[in-house]
């Protein structure tokens, strides 16, 4: 910094004149420097004092025009949202312009972020079951989240991928063969971060139930089993309910998260992890060579298991869910 410099020259002795030949400045500007560290200290260095420096070349009505109709207009040539080039070209700015000030303003029209409020009427009474679960688990009882993944995809690569060296990342065609699919099951054990898991070629209600019992027969029979489950229909079909019905089965109780609010079941957010880490970038030659590499991730995923924490409350929750139907509600009524 400069003027940094320049105030430690004077001080270990060198001149004016001799500091601005050094640092390639003029002589006034050094003066200037040191008047303002003798009145303002290191606080003064390198700020801008008021009615300086460059003075802004778009007129203010310009900037709340630009911003009024990124949020209120689109484009009349069918687009969906505003770019900065059709966005500099309604009002007579270049493109770095509207940038800077969509920068400015935390404004991003070409992104779009998916939500949907639950309907369920018995929303609030499910969240606040699930979400006491996760946050404050009953005493001798295990907690899984549980769901399935299904149509996993065996794909392979028409082509072999390039490995990755320096300055090139690994490549890998775009075009693919399907081997066939199988089927996910997983419940994530909340206290532990454990998974346990089984790959199945369907989802009906006998596999669940054959999942069930996979679980029944690795928790110990001194725990409960709670189990967070979504409201699919192979959970709640005959064979699950006969099973559960019967009395051996006191332990299991199932707790079902509100529909559309997927979001909520934990295991989700491993099968995130586990996408994004073993199945998204590679290729699988069969649905064996698949089912092998889900296995070998859960295997390790197990042997240094991290339990997914959940943090926000049931009151957060319900606090922000009644915030976005308002602003549905007045969107509405505004169209």
């Amino acid at each position: 910094m400069a003027p940094a410099r320049a105030l430690l020259a004077l001080a270990d002795g060198a001149s004016v004149r001799a500091t601005a030949r050094a640092l390639g400045s003029h002589q006034d500007t050094v003066r200037r420097w040191r008047d303002r560290f003798a009145v303002s200290g290191v606080a003064g260095i390198g700020a801008v004092a008021p009615g300086r420096g460059r003075k802004p070349q778009i007129p203010a009505a310009t900037v709340e025009a630009i911003v009024a109709d990124t949020l209120h207009t689109v484009p009349e040539d069918g687009s969906a949202a505003w770019s900065t080039r059709t966005m500099a070209a309604r009002h007579g700015v270049g493109k770095d312009t509207v940038a800077r000030i969509w920068r400015a303003r935390g404004l991003r029209p070409w992104r779009t972020e998916t939500f949907k409020l639950s309907g369920d009427p018995d929303f609030e009474a499910k969240l606040v079951d699930v979400v006491g679960l996760y946050m404050n688990p009953p005493e001798r009882a295990a907690v899984f989240s549980f769901d399935e993944k299904t149509q996993c995809q065996a794909i392979d690569r028409t082509q072999p991928s390039l490995p990755m060296r320096p300055g090139r990342a690994r490549t890998m065609t775009h075009d693919y063969k399907r081997h066939g699919t199988t089927d996910l099951f997983a419940a994530l054990d909340v206290a532990i971060g454990e998974v346990l898991h089984q790959t199945r070629r369907r989802h009906t209600g006998r596999d669940v139930l054959a999942f069930f019992k996979w679980i029944d027969l690795h928790t110990p029979r001194r725990l409960d089993v709670h189990i967070v489950l979504d409201n699919l229909s192979a959970h709640k079909s005959e064979p699950v309910r006969t099973w559960l019905a019967h009395p051996r089965r006191k332990r299991w109780h199932l707790h079902f998260t509100p529909t559309s609010a997927s979001w909520l079941n934990l295991v989700e957010a491993w099968f995130s992890v586990l996408t994004r880490k073993a199945l998204a970038d590679n290729s699988f030659s069969s649905v064996a060579d698949l089912t092998e590499t889900i296995d070998a991730w859960a295997h390790n995923w197990n042997h240094d298991p991290k339990p997914l924490t959940w943090t926000r409350t049931a009151d957060d929750i319900i606090a922000k869910v009644k915030r976005g139907r308002a602003a549905l509600t007045k969107t509405t009524t505004y169209h």
